[in-house]
This record gives structure tokens, C-alpha cells and sequence, in this order.
């Protein structure tokens, strides 16, 4: 299929890449202004608890949960100053009528918590108005800069300005990040190909992914909600892969070029055949692990699942159609502009080399190299068995934002940090809810319940406590409010920050082993269509599991424990964001098979043509050693960049990703991966009888060239 698609794309090159490049032309136009059009919010499932509490709440009261925290102060006047107490009422009174439910003031509720100590600054409570999480950020982009023009001092701290500065935030680190990568892709893709024709043509493939992606996720912005971190997962996954995808293709064209000079139509008919089928199951098995996220209902969660659907399929597709047409029209061309000071022999032989000498290294000591990389890789994993679960609060922010600052001023002038809950009673009269209240006072941790609102028989009621709203102290305090029994007859709801974590993690919980039911069954299958082999799909879902789960440890270490905080300048907040994890499992349990696939496609290339198990690993090894070493270089920088980031999860995803394709292109496929094929033998290729005589009638097999795999002559890989 693969093969009679490549014929077809060298018969019609001009015509497939004249029509590539007007797709892309339309997709760029498509695609812009696309981070204005998509939701800020998407952090929320639509079952939990917290978020029944807040539909409820709205359609009895309006929002009343508290949004934002205005920091009303003055270097001059005491908060009792009537000319303080007029221009706070002033400010408050020139906001929108539309986009605020409510302002909770001292002079209203006359706490002392709502005082600095030195009575130079006052607290303002600020309930949003609209229908949803990204109505929310909208209302507070409209009042901002309404309450700052005032002639007093005013900083803005709580969850929407947390919000709000992370999405300004991510759009600078996704534009750093493209600085910063592209120049250092092309550089790196110049040494690795040493050729500018060659090097730009990766680029080029990651470009139309890029603008491909964005207009898709543009259309379907139109018909769901797709969350603002979608574009970031498209540049992430999208220019990583593209960038791959082209280096494998571009490679074994030229390789096949060298096996037969005089046509360079067959060669490119060959490398469809190959590394075009080799990329196609790679990018299917990447999809496939990006719409696990699918299975959660938090929107946030959906997006990054579609942005990198997205990007992926619209990698594969560039990769066998712009790419293969750009290589139809160069022919040997390809090689042409090279860099003389990086022109030296490099060779890929089918029985010497660097990378074929490790091979046979390592399968003299299967056993030592299988169990000391396992032991190795598990020890870096062990802090992932102590971490500790939290969500999003002002601690992700660089500390010289504006609403990191504002949080760490609110904790320094106005005592210890506080965390609230809203708690909503239906059907209960007076004397229940002062019951109830009562319950509610007597939980370990809570400070204080106060009525808020009030109307018929439905009471809405605000818990507070000493603590950050995202400790494990404060989720149990949630737990036990939650605990306590509402009145005959009646249902108590609990909402707030905190509950909103509680629900994440349950939600995350009930739903993460669904994601792995389909990342498993969906990876054993397409491996299963590309191999023949039952074996080798459960061997590679097991050395994924390693190089993660190593991930995984680092990131805890890091941003959980605390450590490197001064030299990769973050503060820890003692946990990990639930979201991150998930996310991270699905893109790098994507981005492990990609590599998995392309070394495997060689490894059955010559087990296929030679029935040596062992030569067939070893040759496989050595013919893309060189290249996985320097796609995971590429892919790496890309990632990498988002380690710049300035948001605490955008650079724990980055770092922690990072190392687990590093991990992954080295140890695991260097070491591991030998080891485990040698012990396994001839089992490696095993399938029930049944199965194995399906594959070889239907499976995507490529067509036998015995003299490729058996020349003995070196080829030019670059």
C-alpha cells in the first residue's frame, strides 16, 4: 500500500506538493489569532461535586465564590481612614456591572483577617460573573483595569489572576521556545546531514505540521472548547515529530541511493516502502496515545489529546506526501549545497560499527546489562513512590509575576494563608443550617463557617482554614466537611479550590486506567500489524514503562521535593499538578514507540532477510543508531526549550520529558532493548499459529530485497 503510494507521489510530485503548500498556505491564514479564540478554563469536570456546587450556587445566587482577591493599599492612609474607605468604594463602584456578582469588603463584613497588620492595606473579595471557567477569565480582563485606576495602590492575587498570568505567560514561552529551538535545529540538522538542502527539508516538514495543526484545532474550536495549551502541544509534538519523521525518511533515501545511483525513482519508491511505512505506524501508534486523553472529561485534559492528534496526523501526512514530492523533484540533489569542513566518511555496515560492536557487547551479557539498567532505571523512579498531588496555585508563576507577588504579599501582611470552601444546604430550615454550621465548626482544621447568602430554604455557607488551598491537609479537610451529614431531608454541597482538587484527583483516578487499556491494546495491536510478533508489542509497552516511570522520578525529585529550585529558578510548591503526569504519559508513551518502531522495522527487515536473530539486532542497531541518536537530539531540543519556560508545569513537562527521551534513545534502546531481544531469541518473532498465518496473508510487511540486507559494501547515511 505504502509502496504503490510512493510510485504515485514520484508519477505526480509537482502536483502533490503545489497542492501540500496551497493546504498549508490556507491553514496558515486559518490558524491566525488562534490563542484569542480558545478557552482559558477546561480545568473542571462537569460531574464532580465542586462543579454541581457552583451550577447550583450561580442559579441560586450568582457566583459568590471568591475569584479574585484587589489588594487595596497606601503608603500614607490607614484602612479606618474615611478618604481610604471613599476611594476603595469609588473604584469598586466604576466596575462593570456585568461581569462582577458581588464585592465583599471589611467595611461590610468588619473581619480582621480582610486588615494588613499594619492597617495600611485591605482585602477585597470579588465574586465573577458568567457561565463558565473562561467567561470568568473574561470578566476579569474587563475589571482589571477599572479597579488598577485607582489613586490607590491595587495588586491582584486568587484564581483568576493566578489564570490570567499563566496564559499570558505560556504565549511568551511558546514564542521563546520557537526562538530559541528553530535556530538550534537547523544548526544541529546542518552537522547531521552536512548539506543545506538536506537540513532545511525537516524544517520544512515541521512548518506545514505547525500550520497544519493549528487550522484543525481553529475548525474545531468552532464545534467544542479546546483549551489555550493547545497550540503548545502542537509545537511541541508537532515540530518534534516532523523533525524525526524527515530525518528517517531523508536518510533512507539517501541510503537507498547509494544501493542503486542510476535511479533515484525506485530509490524513493524503496524509502516509501520503508521508512514510509515505518513513519506511518510511528505516527498512528503517537495518535493513539494522545486520544487516550480523550477518555477525561476535563476539557483541558481533551485539548492537549487534540492538539496532538492533530499534530501527528498532520505530520505523518506531510511526511508522505510534501516530503516524498520535494525528493522526487531533488533526486540526487538532495546532497547538494553541503558544508565542506563537515564532509568525512560515515558508514552504516551490516556487521562493523560503533553502534553494531555495542550490540554484540551487550548480547554476550544479557542477563548482567538487562538486570543492572532495570535496577538503574528503577532507583531514578523510587521518589515517584512518595509524591504528593495538588492543581494549579501562584507557585507555577516566575516569582516576579504579578500574581505570584500579589499571593506572597497577601501571606506576609495578613498573617498565615487561608483556604475556604463554599458549602451549599437545599431544603433546610433556620434552625437545621444552625445546626449544620455548628457540625461544620467542630472539623478539625476550621477556623470559621460564616453564612454568605440566603434565600427560602437554600443557605450558602463558607468554610476557612489555615493553609495553602492545595496541601494534602487541606484536601482532608474537604473530605471531612464533606463527611458531615447534612440536615433531614436536605443535600450540602462543597465547592472551592481545594474541592475542585479533590475532584481532579478522583476524576483522574476512575479514568487513568481506561487510558491505559487503550494505550495498551491500541499500541499491542498496531504493533502487532507491523511485526507479526505478540511478543515484541509486550516487550515494548515494558520498556516504556521504564523509561517514564524514570521520567517520572526525576520530576518528583525536582519539583515535588524541591530540589534545583535556585539553579532552574522555581519555587516547589510540595506537590505535583495531577494534570501534568497524565499528560506526560501520553506524549512520551507516544514519542517511546516512534523510536521502538523505527528500530524495530530494521531489526525485522534482516531477521526477515537473514534468520539470525542475533544479526538481525545488531544490524538493525547499527543501521539506526546514528539516526535515533540524532532525532532524539533534534526532538530534544525542541522539548527542551520548554524547560526555559517560566511556568512551573511547562518546565516540569519539558525536563521531565526530556529525560525520558534521552533515557529512551540511549539506555533503553542502546541497552536494553538488545539485552531483552537476545534472551528472548527466536521468540521474539512468536504469534499463535492462527495470528502469525493472518500477518503473513494481510500484515503490513515490506517486500523482501535480500541483496539490500546482505550487501557488504557500507552505505552513506550521511
Amino acid at each position: 500500500m505504502i509502496e504503490r503510494w510512493g510510485a504515485m507521489v514520484v508519477r505526480r510530485a509537482v502536483v502533490v506538493l503545489l497542492v501540500g503548500l496551497g493546504i498549508t498556505a490556507a491553514a496558515m491564514f486559518a490558524g491566525v489569532g488562534l490563542e484569542d479564540e480558545l478557552s482559558a478554563g477546561g480545568f473542571e469536570d462537569p460531574a464532580s461535586e465542586s462543579a454541581q456546587e457552583l451550577e447550583a450556587e450561580r442559579a441560586a445566587f450568582g457566583n459568590q465564590s471568591i475569584d479574585v482577591i484587589a489588594i487595596f493599599s497606601s503608603d500614607d492612609l490607614v484602612v479606618s481612614d474615611p478618604d481610604f474607605q471613599a476611594e476603595v468604594e469609588e473604584t469598586l463602584a466604576a466596575a462593570p456591572d456585568d461581569r462582577v456578582t458581588s464585592f465583599a469588603t471589611f467595611y461590610e463584613t468588619e473581619d480582621p483577617a480582610m486588615v494588613s497588620g499594619d492597617e495600611h492595606a485591605t482585602l477585597v473579595y470579588i465574586s465573577l460573573d458568567g457561565d463558565s471557567q473562561n467567561d470568568f477569565q473574561d470578566s476579569y480582563r474587563a475589571i482589571r483595569p477599572v479597579l488598577s485606576d485607582s489613586d490607590l495602590d491595587v495588586d491582584f492575587a486568587g484564581p483568576y489572576a493566578v489564570y490570567s498570568d499563566v496564559n499570558e505567560h505560556t504565549k511568551d514561552d511558546l514564542l521563546m521556545a520557537e526562538i530559541v529551538s528553530l535556530p538550534v535545529v537547523l544548526l544541529l540538522s546542518l552537522i547531521i546531514f552536512r548539506s543545506v538542502t538536506a537540513a532545511l527539508l525537516p524544517l520544512l516538514v515541521g512548518v506545514v505540521t505547525v500550520l497544519g495543526a493549528r487550522a484543525m484545532i481553529a475548525g474545531l474550536n468552532e464545534i467544542t472548547e479546546v483549551s489555550i495549551f493547545a497550540p503548545n502541544i502542537i509545537t511541541l509534538i508537532g515540530l518534534g515529530l516532523s523533525i524525526d519523521y524527515a530525518l528517517f525518511v531523508v536518510s533512507r533515501f539517501r541510503e537507498e541511493i547509494a544501493l542503486t545511483p542510476d535511479d533515484t525513482r525506485h530509490a524513493l519508491v524503496r524509502t516509501m516502502a520503508t521508512a514510509g511505512r515505518t513513519v506511518m505506524f510511528s505516527a498512528l501508534t503517537v495518535a493513539a496515545a494522545m486520544s487516550s486523553l480523550l477518555v477525561f472529561p476535563q476539557a483541558f485534559l481533551k485539548s492537549i489529546g487534540y492538539g496532538g492528534i492533530a499534530a501527528v496526523l498532520v505530520a505523518m501526512v506531510a511526511a508522505l506526501t510534501v516530503l516524498p514530492a520535494t525528493l522526487a523533484l531533488l533526486g540526487k540533489r538532495v546532497d547538494s549545497l553541503r558544508i565542506p569542513f563537515l564532509q568525512r566518511a560515515a558508514a552504516v555496515d551490516s556487521e562493523h560499527g560503533a553502534w553494531s560492536r555495542l550490540a554484540n557487547g551487550v548480547m554476550r551479557r544479557p542477563v548482567l546489562v538487562a538486570v543492572g539498567v532495570i535496577v538503574v532505571l528503577l532507583a531514578v523512579a523510587s521518589p515517584f513512590l512518595g509524591v504528593k498531588w495538588g492543581s494549579v496555585d501562584y507557585r507555577v508563576l516566575p516569582p516576579d509575576a504579578a500574581a505570584h507577588q500579589a499571593a506572597e504579599r497577601l501571606n506576609d501582611e495578613f498573617g498565615s494563608e487561608r483556604s475556604t470552601a463554599n458549602v451549599l444546604l437545599e431544603g433546610a430550615d433556620e434552625a437545621e443550617v444552625t445546626s449544620y454550621t455548628e457540625a461544620l465548626d467542630d472539623v478539625p482544621g476550621i477556623v470559621d463557617v460564616r453564612p454568605v447568602q440566603a434565600e427560602g430554604d437554600t443557605t450558602l455557607l463558607r468554610a476557612a482554614w489555615e493553609g495553602n488551598s492545595q496541601s494534602e491537609e487541606s484536601q482532608e479537610i474537604v473530605r471531612d466537611l464533606r463527611a458531615v451529614p447534612g440536615p433531614d431531608g436536605s443535600a450540602a454541597l462543597v465547592g472551592g479550590l481545594t474541592a475542585d482538587t479533590v475532584d481532579l484527583a478522583a476524576s483522574v483516578k476512575s479514568n487513568l486506567p481506561w487510558m491505559g487499556l487503550i494505550v495498551v491494546t491500541v499500541m499491542l495491536v498496531l504493533l502487532f500489524l507491523a511485526f507479526g510478533s505478540l511478543v515484541l508489542p509486550i516487550k515494548a509497552v515494558a520498556m516504556n514503562f521504564f523509561s517514564i516511570t524514570a521520567s517520572f522520578g526525576v520530576v518528583t525529585w525536582i519539583f515535588s521535593d524541591g530540589h534545583l529550585e535556585n539553579l532552574l529558578g522555581f519555587e516547589s510548591s510540595g506537590f505535583l499538578d495531577l494534570t501534568n503526569p497524565i499528560v506526560m504519559l501520553a506524549v512520551l508513551f507516544g514519542l517511546s514507540m516512534d523510536y521502538e518502531v523505527f528500530l524495530l522495522s530494521r531489526v525485522r527487515e534482516q531477521w526477515d532477510a537473514t534468520g539470525d536473530n542475533d544479526v538481525a539486532v545488531a544490524t538493525g542497531l547499527q543501521k539506526t543508531g546514528r539516526i535515533i541518536t540524532s532525532a532524539a537530539l533534534l526532538l530534544g531540543v525542541v522539548i527542551g526549550a520548554f524547560s526555559l519556560s517560566g511556568v512551573v508545569f511547562m518546565k516540569m513537562m519539558g525536563i521531565g520529558m526530556l529525560i525520558a527521551l534521552l533515557v529512551d534513545a540511549t539506555i533503553v534502546r542502546a541497552l536494553l532493548v538488545p539485552a531483552t531481544m537476545k534472551l528472548l531469541g527466536r521468540w521474539n518473532w512468536w504469534a499463535p499459529a492462527p495470528m502469525a498465518r493472518w500477518w503473513e496473508r494481510y500484515g503490513f510487511r515490506e517486500e523482501d530485497r535480500p541483496d539490500a540486507a546482505k550487501s557488504e559494501e557500507p552505505l552513506p547515511v550521511g
